[in-house]
């Protein structure tokens, strides 16, 4: 099994056993699921933005332990303040540390689009997401079926919620093309292997129909790779461990914004 397999098979347990403590009908009722999310769209192509997406992760399991120092309220309001178009907050807890409880943090934090970057493997993981303040849901094509995509992607629409949808090659994207996903990203970072290379942006991006928001995904470390990711058709850069990896994540954004 690859770390991913292994990821997916814990959260569908994971899944399981918080449906059994709180009902989708509870969810529904809790007082953010009723809030009308900000359009991932407009933030992305904002001419005062600068395009990134800015992650608050504490850990991964390439990396182990990234940050467990920083505050995710004071990280993320860092992110927005330097010009980030949104911010994803990671809320698996095995194997990134995260929880839902980071997610309501930071939108309390927030007035940009918001992602709750997570192995999404069922519908109530989406609601879950509404209810906890998200804007933005990721789905990952590598360890969903076509038709899955297509139903959580229109459930997600059905909620006001925006659609990010990851790739890593051609196949996966060819079966993703729905009207209910807004953004296409590109991992740079390969899943099964942790290995990363800014080729398959290169590769993907003008095989990516352009009524979607382009994105290139992980390995972004330079401002000067976002220039030449811009050039090439992408409009979305999420970063991840690059500011985390700091002592002062809002610090470090800053002096990146300031090269470009």
């Amino acid at each position: 099994m690859t770390i991913l397999d292994t990821i997916v098979a814990r959260k569908k347990e994971e899944v399981a056993a918080t449906k059994a403590k709180v009902s989708l009908a509870e969810l529904e009722k809790y007082p953010l699921f009723a809030r009308s999310c900000y359009k991932l769209r407009e933030s992305m192509l904002h001419p005062q933005r600068t395009g990134i997406i800015a992650e608050f992760k504490r850990a991964s399991p390439s990396k182990g332990l990234i940050n467990g120092e920083s505050s995710v309220q004071e990280v993320v309001k860092g992110y927005q303040d330097a010009g980030a178009s949104a911010v994803s907050v990671l809320t698996d807890q095995d194997f990134f540390q995260g929880n839902l409880q980071d997610l309501s943090q930071a939108r309390e934090a927030l007035s940009i689009p918001l992602l709750r970057k997570e192995f999404i493997v069922d519908a109530y993981q989406i609601a879950e997401a509404k209810a906890y303040g998200a804007d933005i849901i990721l789905l990952i094509a590598a360890c969903l079926e076509s038709s899955e995509i297509e139903s959580l992607s229109a459930y997600a629409k059905s909620l006001g919620l925006n659609v990010l949808l990851e790739i890593h090659n051609e196949a996966e994207l060819n079966k993703s093309l729905f009207d209910s996903i807004d953004a296409i990203g590109v991992n740079n970072r390969n899943l099964k292997d942790f290995s990363v290379s800014l080729d398959h942006s290169f590769d993907l991006v003008n095989k990516i129909p352009d009524r979607y928001i382009k994105v290139s995904e992980s390995g972004i470390s330079d401002p000067e790779t976002i220039k030449t990711l811009k050039a090439a058709g992408f409009q979305g850069f999420l970063i991840g461990e690059n500011f985390m990896k700091t002592n002062n994540p809002s610090a470090a954004i800053q002096e990146f914004v300031a090269q470009l």
